[in-house]
């Protein structure tokens, strides 16, 4: 088979409209990371790492974020496309050898990843739902059906429908309606998003900050119980929960295509995007850490944020910010499923997957199959728990998508020295060293469960690669 023609050479027809500046692409990243991450994850972070020591896994975790947005802004710059990650793989491991591996690898983790992360904000949403009225949550608790699946070593993945999941359920398919639509339309409502879940923010720190208790939020007292086993295994299980809040600080990559100016946009709205959070999500676990004393906070795992606000306004605060947190959600998925949504169809475009998902909408000028594709995925992982679906997300990606493109940043500078790259990082090669090393960390925090099922989705899907290469006659096995 002949070499896949690159993008620009396909046959012409509607294209991907470039609509999404600097503001569009930071609203899109930041409205993607808070979501239902720092919420969601505090009282499970203190369960793991508990005390003032669950601040570490923000901080550390911001550590690595820092390195890595410069990894992905060298990239994003010197590589804009459609699919982020796909096209630096396919690019810098070799478009007619591993590239074609590595790219086929990152395609089929993204397809259970991608899902995985956009779904876990609706099944935050159902969640932060139920406390919005003691009725309603009564109801919920009454028609939930709960299903252990086994997997080994005693160890199970839950299944879950109730009248909550299956409201969850509805706001993904308003998602995909509203997702079906121009890409300059959807800037501007990523950007009245923004404005919302930064609004959100705001209010959870000034509450906070005005009735602060240094003394709960600095608390280090540990009973002998209380203490991990094992401290740098907890803090990789932590790193790995504040990481999973942080991730979509990259999101605008996926959309390099329809991205102006990308070589300037895209590596400032990475950074400041994630500056951003580090900051703000650190500020969130101290001042809610410094009114709800840990202990009680790590209980409250189903919505601690409606509880601070009980605790500092009564009910009716509770059930508002129960209602914001329901729409961070929602923002954030609806950030994830635009991403994610470029993914197949970039892959589909290359020849790297079926073509019926490179299809482009005559009208709306949006990849809508490989929209439904990703959408139809969400929905179905919004019926498992929450940790579940953050284990497997982190266990799926960090090694084909962040580790790999670590090491494609160094094959591209000294394989191809003289591309142009309009953006470079800073101190190179540090924060290369500093992202692999973070990576791999994280990685092994994940437990042994989630680690042999990351390994396994690599295997099979090299299998699949070369039988489907073998079928077609492509590299490795054509001369």
């Amino acid at each position: 088979m002949n070499e896949p023609a690159s993008p620009a050479a396909h046959p012409s027809g509607p294209a991907l409209a470039r609509g999404l500046g600097f503001w569009e692409a930071t609203a899109i990243n930041i409205t993607q990371v808070v979501g239902a991450g720092v919420f969601a994850t505090i009282p499970i972070i203190l369960g793991v790492l508990p005390a003032a020591y669950g601040l570490l896994a923000w901080l550390v975790a911001g550590v690595l974020i820092i390195a890595d947005s410069m990894v992905w802004g060298e990239l994003g710059a010197a590589l804009p496309a459609s699919g982020g990650s796909y096209h630096f793989l396919l690019e810098c491991y070799g478009r007619s050898r591993w590239g074609r591996l590595m790219a086929f690898l990152f395609v089929w983790q993204i397809l259970i990843s991608g899902p995985l992360e956009v779904g876990s904000g609706l099944v935050a949403a159902a969640q932060f739902s139920t406390a919005i009225d003691a009725n309603y949550k009564a109801y919920d608790d009454e028609h939930r059906v709960k299903h252990e699946i086994p997997i080994a070593d005693g160890q199970s993945v839950t299944v879950m429908i109730s009248p909550s999941r299956l409201f969850g359920f509805a706001l993904g398919v308003v998602i995909i309606a509203l997702l079906y639509r121009r890409i300059t339309a959807l800037g501007k409502m990523s950007l009245v998003f923004l404005v919302a879940v930064l609004a959100i923010l705001a209010w959870v720190l000034f509450e906070g900050a005005i009735r602060f208790n240094p003394s709960l939020a600095f608390d280090t007292s540990l009973a002998e119980h209380e203490r991990p086993p094992h401290f740098g295994l907890a803090l990789g299980a932590g790193m790995g929960l504040a990481i999973y809040s942080y991730l979509g600080y990259y999101n605008v990559c996926y959309l390099g295509a329809e991205v102006r100016s990308p070589a300037r946009t895209i590596p400032r709205a990475i950074l400041f995007s994630a500056l951003a959070v580090i900051v703000l999500f650190t500020l969130v676990h101290l001042v809610i850490t410094g009114v709800v004393p840990w202990r009680e906070a790590a209980q409250e795992k189903d919505n601690l944020t409606a509880e601070f606000m009980r605790r500092v306004r009564g009910d009716w605060a509770a059930a508002l910010v129960s209602v914001c947190l329901v729409g961070s959600c929602f923002a954030s998925a609806f950030s994830g499923m635009l991403g994610y949504s470029r993914v197949p169809y970039a892959a589909a475009r290359e020849g790297h997957f079926f073509r019926w998902f490179a299809a482009v909408h005559p009208k709306h000028q949006i990849p809508h199959r490989s929209l439904l594709l990703i959408g139809a995925m969400v929905l179905f992982w919004s019926f498992f728990s929450l940790g579940d679906l953050i284990m497997a997300l982190i266990a799926t990606r960090i090694l084909e998508q962040f580790v790999a493109q670590v090491f494609a940043v160094i094959l591209l500078r000294n394989l191809e020295p003289d591309r142009p790259r309009p953006w470079k990082m800073w101190f190179y090669p540090l924060p290369c060293f500093v992202a692999l090393v973070g990576w791999l960390f994280v990685y092994s925090g994940t437990g042994k469960l989630f680690i042999v099922i990351g390994i396994s989705t690599l295997l099979v899907g090299a299998l699949v690669f070369l039988i489907w290469s073998k079928r077609r006659g492509d590299w490795p096995f054509k001369n």
